[in-house]
């Protein structure tokens, strides 16, 4: 059936479908066929076909004037004309899909508030055409009933059946129709002379127009008595509605009136559907103001709205907006709302390189509010477009200056991880993290961190997990920020079925033990109750040693669930983690200290904040509006942070420095490394003594010498925190004991702190070499100055 029409006329760039069985036929001298464009596009469109040769002249000249009259009216709310073609047997018109009022209004789902909005957009739809053609064309439509209206895919009701249009000034007697049941629809004037010499330009529209709001709300129409019966019609349609079908036609109103009338204040046309889509029609005329104030609104009004308008009619409009126009971020909302439901096909055709462009922006807002809202599309997005084109885009976002975008990002990780390959999780997500959990100055995005990487403990490789784990989450506990602490406890818990059990005796039990003596009780009582679930697994262990095996099952699981932990003692603080993060809040009550005046080992983008980073606030809850108004800052790019500056926020760097037996620092490699080296080029150092806060004026390894002196010094002596040894955890943990900012739990906790003032002989005599080294490495300086000479007009001065 596809192509039997089509051999009449070669050149008809159309299909001829089967023929759409509804009605139609009856009531009109066409009938609706299916149809599709030829070649690869395929487009569907609907095809009207009259039959030449079954019919007669006076039907052709029909077909022949509706043709015509579609050709050169052009309008909104009139149905689309694409190409027509006349043989000897059959016509063909070719229009977008539509199909009759008639039959679409005995199948709308939709009822109550939904269904009279929508009935509302479509009666106004009509009106408006008629409004057109009565007093912009001086034409008169003369044929308006459900099945000269048509509904296309989008919901819209485009006015057709344009066989019997007339001019205004000719006789206004209504034409004979055929089929003959068509003059249900004619005005009662038609059989009074004396009231047809009163009939205005559009009276005869209007009768129709009374007799479509009637069909609309009722049903098919039986007789033109039914038209008595009110019921079913709105309240605040019902006087317009009586004025239409009036029996004075001198007292119809005109379309236009109808328009202005009920688009006011409570009027059947003033309302949100057709507010949205009269300024989605005219938003190009718009200014951004209005068009931001009007998508803030939008995502909550479509839940009203019937679901073919939402998705032919508005997303597109929305697409087109934000692609073509200034629509800005605020548009990602309702088009991201709007996006589910697309099927998976059309999703990747229309929104995904919507969502790919986006990600690319340098806008902070929009980037904020993609942020937000990937849980809406990230399911959408195939882990190949993830990793290549919108990780490394979102990757930027640790590296911002404004905190709210460096916390969204964070965020983001817990959607995006599932679609991660290994290097983009196991390596640069893990550096970010380290940095941001030891280096941020919010404390918010240093418990979000915390949270975030016990979220995505099940996706890290099984040897990556078990290096970093328990390092970073005893890190969190030692943080000055009491929601940061309890953050470090929960991810313990949650995540216990990946520690092995002589970690637990080792290194978490110890770490957790410190915690019961907190200044803050929020902090003590998880950490009492984690201890006893860790003592709890340890004891069955003992009593049964055949448990370690099965209680050890998922540490080197590729894939274990989170889930399951659930089911264990850690149910409660898997609750805990996976509950919503932590919303951070001004953490300026504990500053982090200053730096020392000697020169650090950073990065310059760190050394050298910009202005907008120094005007950076410290809450990273900030306002969309700070966000407009925050400068396009990129001085700390990717670059400033390369593989050489991670070291310092090494979380593996814990290994040894925490296990007693370890070897000594800067000879131990960690279990699966040399694994982790081929597979994805993740660097493993040893010791969180890397990270040296001395002078940079003494020789590197003199300093580290130095270093190990001093601790061994330290341990016996036990004086108060020095600046100059502090680690990047503990930098600013100045209300602590200093056996907080210790990265070794052998240091003799139980000890009593001397006083830095007393004497000491040995601190005394190793102050006193460095002294010294440094005065003959002044005079090396100095004496091959000397054997240089003078120096030179455009030398290098040192």
């Amino acid at each position: 059936m596809w192509s039997f029409f089509s051999r009449e006329k070669n050149d008809f760039p159309y299909e001829i479908g089967d023929e759409v069985r509804g009605g139609l036929e009856t009531w009109s001298i066409w009938s609706l066929h299916r149809g599709r464009k030829k070649g690869a596009a395929a487009e569907e469109v609907s095809i009207f076909v009259y039959d030449i040769k079954n019919g007669t002249d006076a039907k052709l000249e029909l077909a022949r004037a509706s043709v015509k009259r579609l050709k050169t009216l052009r309008h909104p709310s009139i149905m689309q004309y694409l190409d027509s073609v006349e043989t000897d047997k059959v016509l063909y018109v070719a229009t977008e899909v539509v199909e009759p009022l008639g039959t679409h209004i005995e199948k709308l789902e939709t009822d109550g508030p939904q269904r009279d909005l929508y009935l509302s957009w479509g009666i106004f739809q009509i009106t408006r055409a008629l409004s057109f053609l009565n007093n912009d064309g001086s034409l008169r439509h003369n044929n308006v009933s459900v099945w000269s209206v048509f509904v296309n895919t989008s919901g819209e009701w485009k006015l057709g059946g344009l066989e019997y249009v007339s001019p205004v000034d000719g006789n206004p007697t209504p034409p004979l129709k055929v089929p003959p049941q068509l003059e249900l629809y004619d005005p009662p004037e038609k059989a009074d002379p004396a009231k047809l010499k009163s009939a205005t330009k559009c009276s005869a529209d209007m009768w129709a127009l009374g007799c479509l709001v009637w069909e609309s709300f009722n049903g098919k129409l039986r007789a033109r008595s039914n038209l008595k019966e009110i019921e079913n019609i709105p309240k605040s349609l019902t006087p317009l509605y009586c004025e239409l079908v009036g029996a004075l036609p001198a007292k119809r109103p005109n379309p236009a009136d109808i328009i202005t009338k009920c688009r006011k204040p409570g009027g059947f046309f003033k309302n949100d559907l057709v507010d949205t889509l009269l300024f989605l029609e005219e938003i190009q005329i718009k200014d951004k103001a209005e068009k931001n104030r009007f998508f803030g609104s939008l995502t909550q009004q479509l839940d009203n709205f019937p679901e073919n308008v939402c998705r032919h009619k508005i997303l597109p409009q929305l697409i087109t907006a934000y692609e073509y126009g200034d629509a800005g971020s605020a548009v990602l909302g309702p088009m991201f709302k709007l996006g589910r439901l697309l099927d998976e096909t059309e999703y990747q055709k229309r929104i995904v390189p919507c969502v790919v462009k986006l990600f690319a922006s340098t806008d902070r807002v929009t980037r904020s509010r993609l942020l937000q809202q990937l849980d809406l599309f990230v399911s959408h997005l195939q882990p190949n477009v993830v990793n290549d084109q919108i990780f490394p885009q979102v990757a930027h976002g640790f590296l911002d200056t404004n905190p709210t975008i460096r916390e969204q990002t964070v965020k983001s990780v817990i959607h995006l991880a599932p679609k991660l390959n290994y290097n983009n999780l196991n390596v640069e997500v893990l550096r970010h993290f380290a940095r941001l959990q030891a280096r941020d100055d919010q404390g918010g995005i240093r418990t979000n961190t915390t949270v975030c990487l016990g979220k995505i403990a099940p996706h890290l490789h099984p040897q990556v997990r078990q290096r970093v784990l328990v390092s970073a989450f005893i890190r969190a506990m030692k943080d000055p920020f009491p929601p940061a602490r309890v953050a470090g406890i929960l991810a313990l818990a949650a995540t216990q079925q990946y520690f092995l059990l002589t970690e637990v005796a080792t290194r978490i039990l110890p770490a957790l033990c410190s915690l019961t003596t907190d200044p803050e009780k929020s902090v003590r009582d998880p950490a009492f109750k984690t201890i006893k679930g860790f003592l709890g697994k340890l004891e069955k262990v003992s009593e049964d040693p055949s448990l370690k095996e099965t209680m050890e099952a998922d540490v080197h699981t590729a894939t274990p669930s989170l889930g399951n932990a659930a089911a264990t003692w850690a149910g409660w603080a898997v609750t805990a983690v996976t509950a919503k993060f932590y919303r951070s809040q001004s953490d300026s009550s504990r500053p982090r200290p200053p730096l020392t005046s000697k020169t650090l080992s950073k990065p310059a983008s760190l050394e050298q904040p910009s202005s907008s980073s120094l005007s950076t606030t410290t809450s990273s809850v900030t306002s969309m509006t700070s966000l407009e108004h925050e400068s396009n800052d990129t001085s700390a790019s990717a670059s400033d942070y390369g593989a050489d500056n991670w070291d310092n926020e090494n979380w593996g760097d814990m290994d040894t420095s925490q296990d007693p037996s370890s070897p000594t620092v800067g000879n131990a490699m960690p279990i699966g490394s040399s694994a982790l080296n081929a597979a994805g080029g993740l660097e493993i150092r040893d010791g969180w003594d890397n990270e040296e806060w001395g002078s940079l004026e003494e020789e590197p390894n003199e300093e580290i010498e130095e270093k190990h002196e001093l601790e061994q010094i330290n341990d016996k002596a036990k004086p108060t925190m020095n600046c100059n040894n502090l680690s990047p955890v503990s930098d600013n943990n100045t209300n602590f004991n200093s056996n907080w900012n210790s990265d070794s739990w052998a240091d003799g906790e139980f000890e009593p702190i001397d006083d830095v003032t007393t004497g000491n002989p040995k601190l005394d005599e190793a102050r006193r070499k460095r002294e010294e080294k440094k005065l003959q490495r002044q005079r090396e300086l100095e004496a091959r100055r000397a054997a240089r000479g003078p120096l030179k007009l455009g030398a290098k001065k040192l």
